[in-house]
């Protein structure tokens, strides 16, 4: 019964990985006691009680007594999601409030490892562009943080991609250059870079810095790149212009 995407998904918001197969069991089953679901899932009894208990102090699970049997419902999935994400959102603004006070520290020089930490810290950048953002790496990449770079288009934010692929984006500036394979690389406001390596088969490596002599040798790098880059435009539409003559 159990659907691994299903409760892999369902364990981000708070279950355990048992707990999750039980509340996609109730979603199938609908009402049903302890002892069912044990039968259903090939568990002991002791824990998937111990289980649908906790699911219910988690909000994941209704128990509703019928004479002397107790059974189980789940909580509408919308539901059950959202109010997890509020309560995350309560305490993140409590944390926030109530945060100790932050040493002030020179920015060094940060290794992050592993896709899904590049891939956060990417998304997180992005949240934070104020001006302008630079990006390169290959287009399946862009397809990934789609919904970020949107979001900053039409904030009137400036952005400029360099890829290997056509790819549109309305009121962004494209470069089409060679192939980026494993390559990925962000300037926000002239102000921070992450470069290095994402994707499968790489080594998924990147560096992130706010050192000022790091940024600006970054930039100059980006910067010669889309000086060619442009020249090269400029000429395959000269030479386009020709051809139609």
């Amino acid at each position: 019964m159990e659907n691994n995407a299903f409760t892999g998904r369902l364990t981000q918001f708070g279950l355990t990985r048992q707990e999750a197969g039980i509340y996609e069991c109730l979603l199938c089953e609908g009402k049903i006691t302890g002892y069912e679901v044990a039968k259903l899932l090939g568990i002991s009894r002791s824990n998937a009680y111990g289980s649908l208990a906790s699911m219910t102090e988690k909000g994941a699970a209704y128990l509703v007594e019928e004479g002397t049997t107790k059974k189980y419902i789940p909580v509408p999935l919308e539901d059950f999601c959202k109010n997890y994400i509020r309560r995350l959102e309560e305490t993140k603004s409590w944390l926030l409030t109530n945060k100790p006070s932050e040493k002030s520290h020179v920015e060094g020089y940060v290794t992050i490892e592993g896709a899904k930490n590049i891939m956060d810290m990417v998304k997180s950048l992005l949240s934070r562009v104020e001006q302008r953002v630079y990006i390169t790496c290959t287009r399946n990449y862009l397809l990934v943080f789609l919904n970020e770079i949107e979001l900053l288009i039409r904030a009137g934010k400036k952005v400029v991609i360099i890829t290997d692929h056509a790819v549109r984006y309305i009121n962004a500036k494209i470069y089409i250059g060679g192939p980026r394979e494993m390559e990925i690389g962000l300037i926000i406001d002239s102000k921070y870079v992450m470069t290095g390596e994402y994707g499968e088969g790489s080594m998924n490596t990147c560096l992130y810095s706010g050192q000022k002599n790091f940024v600006e040798l970054y930039k100059r790098m980006l910067s010669n790149e889309i000086r060619l880059l442009a020249i090269q435009e400029e000429r395959d539409d000269e030479q386009a212009g020709i051809l139609h003559l």
